[in-house]
């Protein structure tokens, strides 16, 4: 067995005004060469554990450790952060609020200058990373100009040029699309087995990364921190991956990680399931035995041509998008493909460069402003981006991918109650929505200090409690755990249900099969597709979720999915070993 190369001894961490530790007495132990995985639900404390390994916390962030931590040897408590610097290299999960030179080159370059290489060494050192990560073609890029799963690879390359033992990762893929994530996670598997690189990495979105994971880290709510090989703690824990609880419903053992592994079992589920199921519709959607015809009736949100131009480049090119009530709408595509400038568009702060849109009164939208045209069940219709932002707020509702951006006073409370004020709201309307998506944050925290994910779900849930006619949400599950997303997902169609209309832009493609009834990709600012979910995910090999692989060419989304088309069937449907 190689040896321990981060070790955390009954490491406990409290922080100022906290009424319990955010870690409790945790034991860890990770090896050299192994990719550990740190999984737990919405603040629970993955961040903290991974700062008490590059040293931050308590150094930098405050509050009291207990126990001890070391790195490579290195005690945190007699090592600074610049002092483990060329040991641990530390990635966040937005690189390109981190770089600070202009040119890939130049960015992997920087961190040997700081720490005073010899230019020959780092020429070298810099050409030696840009083969290991496949970016030698880049090395003149621009850094703006890069993808989001490039940007990824570069700033790990800027932290591989000082040839550290232990790299740490906070969400590395939150932003990125599939194939982006996946760039990422073929990098860092890379630098586990060909370079014997010790790696933590935290992740919610589980089915990317439990497949490659040699150890997972699972952060409980409590702060006790267990630990151990992936499968053992699949089996129990509360987050898992959909394929990891399509392999509890039936009975697979041992437990399938993998889509390979979980198509292998899963040979006489299909059978079970058969051709029929093709049809079988999604538990969200219409029942299929529905067949009656129904009015259409007229969209809440019609784009008609819509142009967005960021000087020279189209980012939005002639898009037609119309959204009826009821109706949830996946927009997805690669990073840059126009998903944000679309939405902006859409929502009237943003540029609109060319094109129609409208939008159609909430219902407590305010009267007599800037009204038109009669829309959906008689109420008015206009152009968001020439009215006032508190007319627009009843027909639109805007989520942005910083959703911090959007709060601004001192307490989560003082958030809650001014959402319920603006919208004429029953008083603790927003707190009810904010409990369903991540329940027990302090009402006296300041929202600055509350995890991403908790950020995005106060904003979220602000934004739900105005009822607008219709809700844009860009990247809305970045850094929220399972039941969160099943929360979100469950209030979007309460939303839908009351009449509404909802557009979200997303990488996540488990979110996607499980809310959508319509998926709308981009590429390069056009429509290339537009269709029922269960058409589009399963004939993209990029899109597709996790059951939809294992299943094919049976045409299931989710595992409530498979439930419903075999009602009453036993645990284990084959595959057991």
């Amino acid at each position: 067995m190689s040896a321990p190369v981060v070790v955390l001894d009954r490491v406990s961490v409290r922080y100022a005004g906290s009424p319990r530790p955010t870690l409790r007495d945790a034991s860890v132990v990770v090896e050299e060469g192994e990719l550990a995985v740190v999984v737990g639900r919405t603040g629970a404390g993955k961040s903290t554990l991974l700062g008490a390994v590059n040293g931050t916390v308590p150094h930098f962030t405050g509050g009291h450790l207990s126990g001890r931590v070391t790195v490579a040897g290195l005690d945190t408590r007699t090592h600074r952060p610049r002092d483990l610097a060329g040991v641990v290299g530390v990635v966040s999960q937005d690189p390109l609020a981190g770089f600070v030179t202009d040119t890939v080159e130049e960015e992997l370059a920087y961190t040997l200058e700081q720490l005073g290489v010899e230019p020959s060494a780092m020429r070298r050192r810099v050409e030696e990373v840009l083969d290991v990560l496949g970016i030698a073609d880049l090395r003149d890029a621009p850094l703006h100009d890069l993808s989001g799963g490039q940007q990824q690879r570069v700033a790990i390359g800027s932290v591989l040029t000082a040839n550290p033992r232990v790299l740490v990762l906070d969400e590395p893929t939150s932003a990125l699309d599939p194939t982006g994530a996946e760039e990422v996670l073929a990098t860092l598997s890379r630098l586990v087995h060909d370079l014997g690189l010790t790696v933590l990495v935290s992740e919610h979105r589980l089915e990317r990364i439990v497949g490659l994971a040699d150890r997972l880290v699972l952060v409980a709510e409590d702060g006790r921190v267990s630990h151990g090989a992936p499968a053992d703690l699949m089996a129990q824990s509360p987050l898992a991956p959909p394929v990891v609880h399509l392999g509890r419903w039936a009975g697979w053992q041992p437990l399938p990680l993998t889509v390979r592994d979980a198509r292998r079992a899963a040979r006489d589920l299909r059978v079970a399931l058969g051709p029929s199921t093709e049809q079988v519709v999604p538990a969200h959607h219409a029942s299929p035995e529905d067949t009656s015809p129904a009015p259409v009736p007229a969209p809440l949100l019609a784009g008609t041509a819509v142009e967005v131009h960021h000087g020279d480049l189209v980012a939005v090119d002639g898009v037609d998008l119309s959204m009826a009530p009821g109706e949830v709408v996946a927009l997805m595509g690669r990073n840059g493909s126009g998903k944000s400038s679309l939405l902006w568009a859409l929502h009237g702060s943003g540029h609109r460069h060319g094109g129609d849109v409208t939008v159609a009164a909430g219902p407590a939208a305010t009267t007599g402003a800037a009204a038109s045209a009669p829309g959906a069940g008689g109420a008015s219709t206009v152009d968001p981006a020439r009215v006032s932002p508190r007319v627009r707020r009843r027909h639109v509702g805007l989520v942005p991918q910083s959703a911090a951006d959007l709060l601004y006073l001192p307490s989560v409370d003082d958030e809650c109650h001014q959402a319920d004020t603006e919208a004429g709201a029953a008083p603790g309307t927003a707190r009810e929505r904010l409990d369903r998506l991540a329940p027990g944050i302090d009402g006296a925290a300041h929202p600055r200090d509350l995890s991403e994910g908790q950020r995005l779900a106060l904003v979220v849930a602000i934004q739900l409690t105005a009822a607008p006619a219709t809700l844009l949400l860009d990247e809305p599950t970045r850094g929220l755990d399972y039941p969160a997303k099943a929360a979100l997902s469950s209030l979007l169609r309460d939303l839908a249900a009351a009449g509404g209309a909802v557009l979200v832009a997303t990488h996540d493609v488990e979110f996607a099969a499980g809310v959508a009834d319509r998926v709308v990709v981009l590429a390069r600012g056009r429509v290339v597709a537009d269709g029922p979910a269960v058409d589009v995910l399963c004939d993209s090999p990029a899109f597709a979720p996790q059951v939809a692989k294992v299943l094919a060419p049976t045409r299931l989304l989710t595992v409530d999915d498979v439930r419903r088309a075999l009602p009453g069937v036993p645990v284990t449907v084959g595959g057991a070993r």
